[in-house]
């Protein structure tokens, strides 16, 4: 979503670098090119007025001017407001003190509330809550049923007493839910809201009643972060009309540009909770600032694909899998490991997403973008299509039998042939790097070993001066060399002759020559 700010904001720092002095014109100059990336994505005016006006208050002062490296400093500045326009710090759920938590979701239809509540729902469990799902949403034909199903397939409970399709009437059931909550002993409720077309008195009256009635700890706007402009113009009209305490941000995943997710925190005050960013139940999380405004200057955001790969990885298997890469040059790790930590891999989500998070990544967006999944899903299919001999030895595996795993597989012969030698290439790398020996073929990296014993050649050894091949030569060189015998120490060249120095010139009348002079 943010590809295109990215875009233009690296283009604009590019033009920063090797400046060892900012003048005020270069400055004015990078302030106009944010201000037209910031407009580009969408981002509301006002907004765009606030963040330009501080980049350029804090570019001009010492900060910028003191600085060894101006242009990493602009960078710096650049990070710090998009991180304080986004909200500054990570914003947290509360939870009350006693009872169910009660968290209402509001938003305009469309917005992806039903679908996010099933999300939230599932994030909560996997934080050690019991959740329940409530379905208030009597107005949207079949309401009710789909968010009986998105509750299901998040694995959390449901509570829908009325059918919905118009019948039923809502501050009741959200009423009753917090009830039935306590008896069945939920720490959390999730009420799910019908949503608006635009402003509409009656339904934003109804979402007020719903409010008055339960006492919500957090209500969350829901804002599509596809819908540009009028994104804060409704966040606005809610704000009035519901009082919302936090935004949820949905559908970070599609191609628009995005402004809305950097104007609704400025403008209504209230900070991005979290974000969604995929179809399945489990894309979703907390909302960083810190981390997004990485995203967006394109340095990557580790820190959230650490703890993907925590919350997937197991430390007991990572250990296992190192001690194998580490034994026998890596002989112990078959196809079936690499099949497994493939999976493993696949269950962090879409490579290219994973990818996106590396820093430096977004000058290879395009190759990223054509990274197909189902090339992971290939590869499983041919390690399943070979016995167990095969996959624990890879080299037993000749022309017929690579014959048989490419059409159990349904491939051609030619990519199980690359998958083994690929095989062997990537456990040969592993292992050197688990062993601390570095990449092969590559040299020496500080800290991480150095590279093959077969690149590191041995210093020529210093030869004599050689003796000219030409017999008239070699015979002026010998002949001026006896001369210099004769003449004995300290008569012949004087020191430092490599400068150039005449006979008789010692230090105290040494003259550069102008060229030299002129150079320096």
């Amino acid at each position: 979503m943010f590809d295109t700010l990215s875009d233009r904001l690296a283009a604009t720092f590019k033009n920063l670098r090797g400046k060892g002095r900012l003048s005020e014109a270069d400055i004015d100059a990078t302030a106009r090119e944010i201000r037209i990336a910031l407009l580009e994505a969408d981002v509301a005016l006002p907004v765009v007025r606030a963040f330009i006006k501080q980049i350029k208050d804090r570019a001009l002062g010492s900060e910028v001017s003191g600085a060894l490296n101006p242009a990493q400093q602009i960078i710096k500045i650049v990070n710090e407001e998009l991180i304080s326009i986004l909200g500054g710090e990570t914003r947290r759920l509360r939870f009350a003190k006693t009872g169910p938590t009660v968290i209402m979701l509001a938003g305009l239809q469309g917005a992806g509330k039903t679908t996010l509540a099933g999300k939230l729902g599932h994030w909560l469990k996997s934080q050690k809550h019991t959740p329940l799902l409530v379905a208030c949403d009597l107005q949207r034909p079949n309401a009710v049923t789909q968010l009986g199903v998105v509750a299901e397939r998040a694995g959390v409970a449901f509570y829908g007493p009325q059918p919905g399709n118009g019948v039923g009437d809502p501050v009741q059931v959200a009423r009753d839910s917090i009830e039935y909550a306590k008896q069945k002993q939920y720490d959390v409720v999730i009420v799910d809201t019908a949503g608006r077309l635009g402003i509409d008195a009656e339904l934003m009256q109804q979402a007020a009643d719903i409010r008055a009635a339960i006492d919500p700890d957090e209500v969350l706007f829901v804002v599509d972060a596809m819908v540009g402009q009028d994104a804060v113009t409704t966040a606005q009209a809610f704000l009035e009309g519901v009082d919302f305490t936090g935004v949820v941000l949905s559908k970070l995943d599609g191609d628009a540009r995005g402004g809305a997710a950097l104007s609704v925190a400025h403008v209504t005050g209230r900070q991005i909770m979290f974000a969604s960013n995929g179809e399945k139940v489990d894309d979703f999380d907390a909302f960083h600032p810190d981390r997004m405004a990485s995203r967006i200057l394109g340095m990557g955001d580790v820190l959230s694909l650490i703890e993907k790969a925590e919350q997937t990885f197991s430390q007991a298997e990572a250990e296992k899998m190192a001690a194998k890469l580490q034994s026998g040059g890596g002989k112990d790790f078959t196809l079936d490991d690499f099949l497994s930590q493939l999976e493993q891999v696949q269950k962090m989500g879409s490579i290219s997403k994973l990818l996106g998070m590396l820093p430096g990544m977004g000058q290879i967006r395009d190759q990223i973008n054509n990274i197909d999944d189902k090339d992971v899903n290939r590869v499983g299919a041919i390690i399943k299509s070979m016995t167990p001999a095969e996959r624990s030895d890879p080299k037993l595996i000749n022309g017929s039998r690579r014959l048989r795993i490419a059409k159990g597989s349904g491939v051609q012969v030619g990519e199980v042939s690359s998958l083994v030698e690929r095989f062997f290439e990537a456990r040969k790398m592993m292992s050197a790097m688990a062993s601390g020996k570095g990449i092969p073929g590559m040299p020496g990296i500080p800290g991480m070993g150095g590279g093959s014993k077969k690149s590191a050649k041995k210093a020529p050894q210093a030869k004599g001066k050689r003796k000219s091949g030409n017999p008239l030569k070699r015979a002026q060189e010998e002949a001026a060399a006896a001369e210099r015998r004769a003449l004995g120490p300290g008569q012949g060249a004087q020191p430092g002759g490599a400068f150039g120095l005449g006979a008789g010139k010692g230090p105290a009348d040494f003259d550069l020559p102008k060229e030299f002079k002129d150079l320096l």
